[in-house]
């Protein structure tokens, strides 16, 4: 996997993929200015909340889970010095489907969190991460 950083103006770059997919990144806009993206550190909870998500729809399609939305908010507590690292990251799932069984979406969300997340599996080496779920049901 490899990725690259242009340097656009002030703190404002272009992180693009080898896929060629590319993203607009600023860690502070200029005084004045309006912010162009997000920053470094939001991306990373941005794939936090993917790589989790995908986890959990997937192994709810294979519990046969009629999942149709799902849907990842993810909260994080920083270090006030430097290096501001995440100390504290919570990651909660809204999950929408039809007769969802709890304690289906529940291991999905275990799975996810001890075994198939690289990306928040890899954080929780530095951070404390937490999850947590509700069930919503789909109309």
């Amino acid at each position: 996997m490899q990725v690259t950083s242009k340097w656009i103006d002030g703190m404002c770059f272009v992180g693009t993929t080898e896929h060629g997919h590319s993203v607009v990144m600023e860690g502070a806009a200029a005084e004045g200015g309006v912010k162009r993206g997000p920053s470094p550190m939001e991306m990373l909870l941005l794939g936090v909340a993917g790589c989790s998500s995908i986890d959990v729809v997937m192994i709810a399609e294979k519990q046969r889970q009629s999942v149709t939305d799902c849907q990842a908010a993810v909260t994080a507590k920083r270090a006030d010095e430097a290096p501001r690292v995440f100390t504290e990251i919570h990651i909660h799932f809204k999950v929408f489907g039809r007769d969802l069984k709890e304690s289906a979406i529940a291991k999905a969300v275990e799975m996810s969190a001890e075994k198939y997340c690289s990306a928040s599996i890899m954080l929780g080496k530095a951070a404390k991460v937490t999850h947590s779920f509700e069930l919503i049901e789909a109309v």
